[in-house]
């Protein structure tokens, strides 16, 4: 596979232009470039001969929009092509403090949670960290006047998520090459409490994560109140109990001060009567933890059924009422298929 350059930081471009011969200030000219979502061949600083010589072993992009869709709530979302024709996607989040895009980081999934369409066809491959970085920098780049008046100004996306296709922890080392990459001050300089990453809970991965002195936010799908009820939905359930997720959590908190979040989908039927309720605030009352309650984005190739709103605010008050940190999350692009994998399943099962 021929190589791409968003996997390189600053200093590793520096070390590749140096061995082809060229002045390190080249090095500068392209990592600015590739930050603010270029294509190799746009980068105008860079002679023509240059270019041609990084593009006979690197990627001229490593990934560009297959297809947009915007939905009537202002949130859009990507279909992005992969260099090799794979196909992953993205969403763009619209708030008042700015844009939140919601990222890849593999191409498909093998965790197998039911109420997922990211799973359906399985692990394709994983992600390298320039892949997923580039799909934040292309964003980025077209968003950027409307945050500030001119293309070079400030930056557009201020807060990731790492919440689309894929396990990050499964991707471990990829994962946290590109938390490098984004959060360093001389590349896109995006702080570390702005990303959160989303987990089904790989209890080893977030372990080692908690080493890694990058203090992002840790979202762990939880779902369900005991094993039995969790391995139904999620087969990662089988491997790890949710008494070892807790005090994987309590260990990351212990580690880098941050407060974790779970995440908590509202299945009908399942997992959010008033026994439920009772059950989840005596596993986490007390824990510096928040709950955001998802309402189901029901998956036409899965049985499974959204709780209505009624419900879902029902349990909402009963969480808080019990003295629980929780939010009912908003629905955001059900136009558009806006849940992780529809887009992509659906435009796959079309072709």
């Amino acid at each position: 596979m021929i190589g791409i350059l968003q996997d390189f930081s600053k200093a590793e471009l520096e070390n590749l232009i140096a061995e082809m011969g060229e002045k390190k200030f080249r090095a500068a000219q392209l990592f600015e470039g590739l930050t603010q979502g270029k294509k190799v061949s746009e980068i105008t600083s860079l002679s023509k001969s240059f270019k041609e010589r990084l593009l006979e072993g690197y990627e001229d992009a490593p990934i560009t929009i297959e297809q947009e869709y915007h939905s009537k709530d202002g949130t859009k979302k990507y279909l992005f092509r992969l260099a090799d024709g794979h196909l992953i996607e993205g969403v763009l989040m619209k708030y008042k403090y700015g844009y939140t895009q919601c990222v890849s980081t593999q191409v498909g999934c093998r965790m197998g949670c039911k109420f997922c369409a990211s799973t359906l066809g399985g692990l394709i491959r994983n992600l390298s960290a320039g892949e997923i970085l580039a799909q934040i920098t292309l964003v980025n780049a077209l968003h950027k006047e409307e945050k500030s008046g001119d293309s070079k100004g400030a930056r557009a996306v201020t807060n990731v998520v790492l919440m689309g296709s894929g396990e990050p922890l499964d991707n471990y080392d990829n994962v946290v090459k590109f938390l490098r990459l984004i959060t360093a001050e001389e590349g896109f300089g995006m702080s570390a409490r702005n990303i959160s990453l989303s987990t089904c809970g790989i209890v080893p991965k977030m372990y080692a994560l908690a080493e890694e002195n990058l203090p992002v936010n840790l979202t762990v799908s939880l779902h369900a109140t005991t094993d039995e009820e969790r391995v139904r939905t999620m087969p990662i359930a089988k491997a790890y109990k949710i008494a070892d997720v807790l005090k994987a959590c309590e260990n990351y908190f212990a580690k880098t001060g941050r407060r974790y979040y779970f995440e908590y989908t509202l299945i009908d039927g399942e997992n959010c009567d008033e026994e439920h309720a009772k059950r989840l605030i005596d596993l986490l009352k007390g824990k510096p933890c928040h709950v955001n309650l998802i309402r189901l984005n029901e998956v036409k190739e899965r049985s499974l059924s959204a709780a209505t709103d009624k419900k879902a605010y029902r349990f909402l008050g009963m969480l808080e009422k019990g003295g629980l940190s929780a939010t009912l999350r908003r629905q955001i692009g059900v136009d558009i298929g806006g849940a992780c994998g529809q887009l992509r399943a659906d435009y796959l099962q079309e072709k």
